[in-house]
């Protein structure tokens, strides 16, 4: 018997959500950069009234064809119900089963990009550092439990950032300062001093930001995206849906130099820091820092209640790639979250396994 269905919906009635990746806006988007959004409303059956489904809100499914051969499926920080933890393998499970009848035949497997909790948010050692994940066979036998085809994997790799730091947005911006580091907020007040400035802005210093992002990726040797992407998340228009989200770029400069840039997301309750570039002079006057601070105050103004942070690495350890980021981040306050990350349920096993082989020999892989 099943216990869940889903029933196909129109992209314009994609729920509300914090979610920025799970909105109707973020289906407009990545359709303009190649991906198919196919969005569909999930039901549970009614353990009271058999035969009466109900509804548990909706999911967003992006797909597309890759130059390998045969359809990938992804479910950019969706769903956005979170089960019991005990139930959750089952409920992918059933999950996936009931999407792959309206995915292209092509399709050899879904990917979920979970922004659930992890189950091991809160395990930290003696020093409150957060302990690392455990071995990827570990994590699937407890993913898998109670599955009928022990079929869930755990990605090789994780899209959207699994690590990030959530901010409280609180009413007076004393507060949120007093919460800060002692070093973020002395850098926040040097770059007053230095007379920085900070301003939205648009499409019209797109420039300005594309010359920024060059430098970041250049001086972190990371793959970047091109010109038009960036173009593209400013000019994409969902304001005919019921879940839009609002897109501003925001620039640092002095004298009219641009030092640091970021794209700033809104949706509904939660502001979302979303890309962010600097560049590789003038670092002594610690634009990024008063740059994050307006962003904040800004997001605050517009009726947001958290701020999230985006990415950064799992715990500070000075030697990972990304510890430069989890010092700037959790220097604002906020809590560090954990997220179960990208989880694959195969359709076609040998696809998927080529799929797989691929992903991890490519350039930008990371784990």
């Amino acid at each position: 018997m099943n216990l869940l269905k889903v029933i196909p919906k129109d992209t314009g009635a994609i729920i509300p959500t914090r979610i920025l990746q799970q909105t109707a806006f973020w289906a407009k988007f990545k359709n303009n950069t190649g991906w198919n959004p196919a969005p569909f409303d999930i039901f549970e059956s009614d353990p009271v009234r058999p035969g009466y489904w109900i509804h548990q809100g909706d999911i967003l499914i992006l797909f597309r064809e890759l130059q390998s051969g045969g359809v990938i499926a992804y479910a950019p920080y969706g769903p956005e119900m979170v089960p019991e933890q005990e139930r959750q393998g089952a409920w992918l499970e059933e999950l996936s089963e009931a999407i792959r009848d309206y995915l292209p035949e092509a399709c050899f497997a879904i990917r979920f990009d979970l922004s659930w909790p992890s189950p091991w948010n809160e395990q930290h050692g003696a020093t409150q550092q957060w302990y690392e994940l455990p071995d990827t066979p570990i994590q699937e036998m407890r993913m898998n439990f109670g599955t009928r085809n022990w079929n869930l994997r755990k990605s090789p790799s994780n899209i959207l950032p699994s690590n990030t730091v959530i901010l409280p947005l609180e009413k007076d911006p004393a507060v949120m300062l007093g919460k800060m580091k002692p070093k973020t907020r002395y850098n926040i007040r040097l770059s007053q001093r230095k007379k920085i400035s900070v301003r939205l802005s648009g499409e019209q210093d797109l420039d300005k930001w594309f010359y920024l992002y060059n430098q970041t990726v250049k001086r972190n040797r990371i793959a970047g995206e091109q010109k038009d992407y960036f173009q593209q998340v400013l000019l994409t228009d969902a304001r005919d849906t019921i879940s839009p989200a609002v897109i501003k770029l925001l620039l640092a400069e002095t004298n009219g130099t641009p030092l640091a840039g970021m794209f700033l997301a809104l949706s509904q309750s939660r502001a979302t820091y979303l890309y962010g570039a600097s560049a590789s002079h003038h670092r002594e006057m610690m634009a990024p820092y008063l740059l994050q601070w307006n962003a904040i105050q800004y997001a605050q103004q517009m009726g947001c209640t958290e701020y999230d942070l985006f990415g950064i690495s799992s715990n500070p350890d000075p030697s990972n790639p990304m510890y430069g980021l989890y010092r700037f981040k959790t220097g604002f306050g906020g809590k560090v979250r954990h997220r179960l990350g990208c989880w694959d349920y195969p359709f076609r096993h040998d696809a998927y396994e080529h799929f797989r082989m691929i992903e991890i020999l490519s350039p930008g892989f990371h784990q």
